[in-house]
């Protein structure tokens, strides 16, 4: 596989919008070790080898395991994922998937049981971050592999 364009380099100045929200994104709240698992859920829906690796990676940077990791594509059927965290994948699908028939409202009443308001949009605003860095990565044939996480996250 090779790189079809360096998209950080061809236009630096969006992909520092892009890393502005990704910071917003980080410092909204909403506990990390969900937002990896986020990521990687919704890069997985839709094929994006590069964001998979990276955001494994930070995931186990940040004390996820192996066995949940392993398990995210199959969530609904293991019991390795508080409720909290069941809402928010739930709401990653849906909204990643949107165009497959909107957010169906018993999935938005879900992830309301378990996140406020202000908590939703920033969750959904993780969501459509993670989906425009796989367009990119997809689009581009980011090639995957050689991301090494920092030691500690902030």
């Amino acid at each position: 596989m090779q790189s079809r364009i360096e998209y950080a380099k061809a236009a630096p100045g969006a992909v520092k919008a892009m890393r502005a929200l990704e910071s917003y994104v980080y410092e909204c709240g909403i506990e990390h070790p969900l937002l990896e698992l986020v990521k990687t859920r919704a890069s997985q829906i839709n094929g994006c080898a590069y964001c998979i690796d990276i955001h494994t990676k930070d995931a186990r940077t940040r004390g996820e395991t192996e066995q949940r990791l392993y398990a995210l594509d199959a969530w609904e059927e293991t019991p390795f994922f508080s409720d909290r965290e069941r809402a928010a994948l739930a709401w990653t699908e849906a909204v990643t998937g949107v165009a497959d028939g909107h957010v169906p409202d018993e999935v938005y009443q879900l992830a309301r049981q378990h996140f406020g308001e202000t908590e939703l949009v920033n969750l959904t605003l993780a969501i459509v971050a993670i989906n425009g860095w796989n367009r990119l990565a997809i689009a581009f044939r980011a090639v995957p592999g050689t991301y090494q996480p920092p030691q500690t996250k902030p």
